[in-house]
């Protein structure tokens, strides 16, 4: 903005001093005598002319030359004056908008304090475009992750309205107040990530995480005619939260008992400080044109598209990743670090 003040009084000092500069060269390049001229008939008044006037016709054509400077000083002023207010202007309308212009083309008025301006709303609206896409990823992966416990705690309390042998009973509901525990560490864990916005990934035992998704799904998978068959090594630890690992899991197995067939497979094993759990049925698999895309958001058969999403999401933020190694037979591998 001083850069723009100064430019505008240095045009309006050159301008003066253009015009004042004229006047003086032409009374300097004046044929003959610019005094005698001034004064009329020099010999009446022997050669001597009146000084007053001289001096009068000097100072208007100074004065005449001061106001036409001023004009056109006073007109360049207004005009860069039209063109703040017109980059204010662009930047209210900037402010207004928000987040509704992540990605605004910067503004380059050669101005360095309105660019500099511009520039600061420019990451602001970026920044909360992301904070606004994170809260709703974070809305999105929060109803996905408390929808399956939700829905295997619904299907363990249908088995006991359906059943008067108190021993199935007994049994259902010690899964039901199972899956109720897990819904509470599904519910602290994402307020811990709310909070801390960092996930931390503790030593959890593989063994303990499959027998219990094995007792929560068996029921499911029997009633389909199917099993769930677990095999692989045993007393292996990886680096993750309980609940993230059992949200892949149990996504994979989600997705297996609703487009798959036959016997689900879960095999652990080592490969160097890395620890491969593979997941795989007998059923179709992935058709060729979704596979590549099969991680992707809202890329789904049926349904959301959210589950294979977020369990991706969810193996990378344990430090592992999730691939379909296979589309058909599906086989799915989720690759997480050894805990020693």
């Amino acid at each position: 903005m001083r850069r723009v003040l100064v430019l505008t009084a240095a045009q309006a000092v050159g301008i003066t001093s253009v015009l004042v500069g004229g006047v003086v060269a032409g009374l300097l390049l004046w044929p003959g005598d610019p005094l005698a001229s001034l004064a009329g008939d020099a010999d009446s008044l022997d050669g001597t002319p009146p000084t007053p006037l001289v001096i009068a016709a000097l100072l208007g054509a100074v004065v005449a030359a001061s106001v036409i400077s001023l004009g056109v000083a006073k007109f360049v002023a207004d005009k860069r004056a039209d063109l703040v207010s017109g980059l204010l202007a662009t930047l209210g309308e900037r402010a207004d908008r928000g987040s509704a212009d992540p990605k605004p083309v910067p503004m380059k008025s050669g101005i360095v304090e309105i660019d500099r301006l511009d520039l600061a709303l420019a990451r602001g609206s970026q920044q909360s475009a992301k904070r606004l896409a994170s809260e709703r990823d974070f809305a999105a992966d929060a109803s996905h992750q408390l929808r399956t416990p939700l829905t295997a705690l619904l299907m363990r309390l249908e088995e006991i309205a359906a059943t008067d042998d108190p021993e199935v009973v007994a049994e259902e509901a010690t899964i039901a107040i199972g899956q109720v525990e897990r819904l509470s560490k599904v519910v602290d864990d994402l307020m811990s990530r709310t909070r801390s916005g960092v996930d931390t990934n503790p030593a959890v035992s593989l063994d303990s995480v499959l027998a219990s998704l094995q007792r929560e799904w068996q029921p499911a998978f029997a009633g389909a005619r199917r099993s769930v068959k677990i095999s692989g090594e045993r007393g292996v630890q990886v680096r993750a939260t309980p609940v993230a690992l059992g949200q892949i899991l149990t996504t994979l197995l989600e997705n297996s008992l609703a487009y798959g067939r036959g016997t689900v497979e879960i095999a652990a094993r080592r490969a160097g400080p890395s620890v491969v759990i593979e997941v795989t049925d007998e059923g179709d698999g992935v058709a060729p044109a979704l596979a590549p895309h099969i991680f992707e958001r809202s890329v789904s058969s049926t349904g959301s598209g959210l589950g294979l999403s977020l369990a991706r999401d969810l193996a990378e933020a344990a430090g592992g990743r999730l691939e379909l190694v296979r589309a058909k037979p599906p086989l799915f591998a989720l690759f997480l670090s050894a805990a020693s």
